[in-house]
């Protein structure tokens, strides 16, 4: 046994066996070898004291924009489109892939530091990120969103975004048994045309992949995709192919009943930003009724433009918050279901819930210790309340990915944090800004 957490408390997320005390994992080749109230016998070659700790498993983001670091706080206070439009755009078209690799770093390092083990990514440059994510030693499904305002210009074989993923196919998708893999990505509805989601969802049936893409974000989104089609984002997506793959449908804020039912039926997942969402003024995704009408739902952060954050425990708590507030129902979204969406929601979203996503033998240690001992967390009367009302991203002391310690009290072990912040200010922002070096 390579590595022995005592004394610690286990979450699991495995509903056979929710919450165990005074509990010791023990971790080998990368997974879980031992979870029980007693010691085991065989002696570890390091010991851990999880003493006043919670242990859970690692946070999956199931949709974010990892590069957009570099965006933190450059347009705040604006409406989506306009947002969009008149400030990210511009300064995303003038980002090389050297510059999304700085962005990445820095958003990597800190959504490990706030304990997340892997990610759903929508950028451009995927190879370029890849490599990041390799090196960072995170889980990470990558996809670059396709886009097309011209239709009658797209050619799908020539479209950079497909040129990217037959080059991921090559050299990253499933590298390091699955660790980095490669999703399709259709950036929305409003942003493409029945050409890229008819053959962006054929590629997808033929390899096997996943499909990440936004939807209903926007009232205004939802509406106007209506006067054009005479039917919901949802429904004009599904009438083209696209769910027939398994999907990750960002945001969902203006999704109808009708919505719902076919997501739930396709087994598609959305991804739920409510920090996002709130601070772009899109609204509140009926993220509870989803989940009761079988959709299922993960949490994401989007990127920090929109949300100047990748600390997940912050969403964790505002999808409950929200939820029971909209609604005038305290009951709704208890903690332990939106722990789960944090963690098994997200591992369904990837494609990985039988590795990730709960503590169980057998399954990948991907974990994260928390400390509960602060004076911002006791008493304990419930870890599960702890960490879902009191915990932040700041409590997490350990983050590991299939048994690879990522950061450790303060000390990060795959990332040159130095080095990333120097990349940032030197070269990433002063092209971004159109001050070049």
């Amino acid at each position: 046994m390579e590595l022995l957490i005592k004394n610690v408390t286990a979450v699991t997320m495995d509903p056979q066996n929710p919450v165990v005390e005074n509990c010791f994992i023990g971790i080998d080749q990368g997974k879980i070898c031992w979870l029980s109230e007693k010691e085991p016998e065989e002696k570890a070659g390091r010991v851990v004291d999880g003493q006043g700790c919670a242990a859970m498993p690692g946070l999956v983001n199931a949709h974010t924009h990892l590069p957009m670091t570099l965006l933190r706080g450059y347009a705040d206070d604006y409406a989506l489109q306009e947002w969009l439009q008149d400030h990210i755009f511009p300064a995303e078209g003038r980002l090389d892939a050297r510059c999304v690799q700085a962005g990445m770093m820095l958003g990597l390092a800190e959504s490990i530091r706030f304990g997340t083990t892997s990610v759903t990514e929508m950028y451009f440059k995927m190879p370029a990120m890849a490599e990041v994510c390799f090196q960072a030693g995170v889980k990470a499904n990558l996809c670059n969103g396709a886009m097309c305002f011209d239709p009658a210009s797209y050619d799908f074989h020539k479209a950079g975004e497909t040129l990217e993923m037959e080059e991921m196919l090559k050299s990253w998708h499933m590298v390091d048994e699955g660790r980095i893999r490669l999703d399709v990505g259709i950036h929305g509805e409003y942003t493409s045309c029945p050409a890229v989601w008819e053959q962006n969802a054929a590629y997808a049936q033929k390899h096997g992949l996943n499909i990440h893409l936004h939807l209903s974000e926007t009232k205004k989104e939802q509406e106007e995709c209506i006067a054009r089609w005479g039917k919901t984002p949802a429904r004009i997506l599904a009438d083209h192919g696209v769910f027939e793959s398994r999907v990750t449908a960002a945001h969902g804020v203006w999704i109808t009943e009708e919505d719902m039912d076919l997501l739930a039926e396709k087994k598609a997942t959305v991804a739920h930003n409510p920090v996002s969402n709130l601070k772009l003024a899109s609204g509140v995704a009926p993220a509870a009724r989803m989940a009761e009408k079988g959709v299922n739902v993960a949490l994401g952060t989007d990127g920090v433009a929109s949300n100047n954050s990748h600390d997940l425990f912050e969403e964790i708590k505002l999808s409950a918050l929200l939820q029971k507030g909209i609604q005038g129902d305290p009951r709704l979204v208890p903690a332990q279901q939106a722990l789960s969406w944090a963690t098994r929601g997200g591992a369904f979203a990837q494609g990985r819930e039988k590795e990730c996503g709960m503590l169980q033998k057998g399954m990948d240690a991907d974990l994260i210790l928390v400390d509960l001992s602060g004076v911002a967390t006791q008493p304990v009367h419930s870890p599960v309340s702890a960490l879902c009302y009191s915990a932040t991203g700041r409590e997490v002391i350990l983050t590991m990915v299939r048994g690879r310690i990522l950061y450790e009290k303060g000390e990060f072990k795959t990332i040159d944090v130095e080095r990333a912040m120097a990349e940032m200010k030197n070269y990433a922002l002063p092209r971004m800004t159109g001050r070049q070096v």
